[in-house]
């Protein structure tokens, strides 16, 4: 156990360096996108079937600095989208609002009343073998959702909003919203997803509340 937790803290360390040097600031396009309204206004979901949103959905995300004089204002605007009364989503990444950088909303079911919570730079560093099928949506698209088979714990890092380093492990429904959401800041949609897992073949666990316990079969 001491050998595993070492192994994290050094990758952890490498992550985390490897964020501020690597951090930029939001560019010219990206500030005017974000001031295009103030923290009362959502920032449009741009979807798939738009050339500019198919574009952002399918472009790999960098990390940005967490000093940011304007991020207060897209996380606000990317909050106001996600909760918005006709989406009701769980979570929501910054490519979906056209900003290709490392900013995600999750709601986390893993604590009292489910609140939801920014995450800057996140990364995820660790898997489990143990793996979750479940229903997966997405507010990009409305078509083609379908079960998703992810890992049903992960270690993640990531930065807060006052600059602070975080490493947490994250498990069932909350692990497979922040999956989903991360794939996103790689240009992986669940589509991708499902067609990846289309071949594979896994053997059930057991029984778990509305999704369903995997291990995958070695071919």
């Amino acid at each position: 156990m001491h050998s595993i937790m070492t192994k994290f803290i050094i990758v952890s360390l490498f992550i985390f360096s490897a964020i501020f040097s690597n951090a930029q600031r939001f560019t010219g396009s990206e500030k005017a996108l974000i001031e295009s309204g103030d923290t009362s206004t959502l920032l449009r979901i741009i979807p798939l079937s738009e050339p500019v949103g198919k574009k952002a959905l399918k472009t790999i995300s960098s990390d940005i600095d967490w000093s940011d004089p304007l991020l207060p204002l897209l996380k606000m605007r990317m909050f106001k989208a996600v909760t918005d009364t006709s989406h009701k989503g769980v979570g929501i990444a910054a490519p979906q609002v056209g900003i290709n950088r490392n900013l995600i909303w999750v709601k986390r079911y893993d604590k009292l009343n489910a609140p939801f919570e920014f995450f800057i730079n996140p990364k995820i560093i660790w898997h489990s073998k143990l793996l979750r099928k479940g229903f997966e949506g997405d507010l990009s698209f409305k078509e083609n959702w379908g079960d998703v088979v992810r890992s049903h714990s992960i270690l993640v890092s990531y930065t807060d909003t006052n600059g602070g380093q975080h490493i947490e492990m994250l498990e069932d429904f909350t692990a497979v919203i922040f999956q989903h959401e991360t794939d996103h800041l790689f240009g992986i949609l669940l589509t991708d997803r499902l067609a990846e897992q289309q071949n594979k073949k896994y053997t059930p666990y057991q029984s778990y509340r509305n999704g369903e316990l995997l291990q995958e079969v070695n071919p």
